[in-house]
């Protein structure tokens, strides 16, 4: 690895209320459960193996939350990042469950999700822009970190658009997982406005 490559551990937040109410979040913002507290707190000591050398969250506050509870053990500088890095914006389906959409008669999200990287919630946003967003924002990263390792908390949306744009997925829902059930931490490197994958799953937390 070059001295200036900078190393990115993108791992998503604990688990929320909505999280637990199977309600979608998007840029709402709803608070960590116990026990999603309880688990970023027991994520610190299986990170610390991996050295890094800051953390940053994304501005959403379930990212923060995480962040602050895995760093009471890691003790690292850490920021709020970037408005890239946060959650994709789900528009009019913010806080509905999935159930509630299939069954609208309209047949809207069966339609979008054969849209690949162009599905777009009525009033959010594509996948295409949380890609270019979330890749923006960890190469401007890399310039203020050359050559560290930064943890990244953020969301589900980012995590997955980010590798699977790498990886060349047309984020179609035939397409086989590539990323394990639960939750893990994923290896991508940065060399000036250039990103590579390093492991998938590398993690399990």
């Amino acid at each position: 690895m070059k001295k200036t490559t900078t190393v990115f551990g993108l791992l998503r937040h604990a688990e929320t209320e909505w999280n637990r109410d199977k309600r979608i979040q998007g840029n709402h913002d709803a608070p960590l459960t116990e026990g999603g507290r309880r688990a970023a707190i027991a994520w610190g000591p299986k990170l610390q193996p991996l050295h890094w050398n800051a953390i940053v969250a994304s501005p959403l506050g379930r990212a923060v939350q995480t962040a602050r509870h895995i760093n009471e053990h890691l003790k690292l500088p850490l920021e709020k990042g970037p408005n890239g890095l946060g959650e994709q914006d789900w528009g009019k389906w913010t806080g509905k469950r999935l159930p509630e959409l299939e069954a609208d008669p309209s047949g809207d999200i069966a339609r979008q999700v054969t849209l690949g990287w162009r599905f777009c919630p009525p009033g959010g946003e594509t996948r295409e822009a949380v890609w270019k967003r979330a890749f923006g924002a960890l190469c401007d990263m890399h310039s203020v970190y050359p050559g560290k390792k930064i943890l990244v908390v953020t969301h589900e949306g980012v995590v997955k658009a980010l590798l699977y744009r790498l990886l060349g997925r047309r984020f179609l829902p035939e397409e086989p997982a590539v990323l394990n059930k639960g939750r893990y931490l994923h290896l991508v490197s940065c060399e000036r406005r250039s990103l590579r994958i390093d492991q998938i799953n590398a993690v399990k937390l």
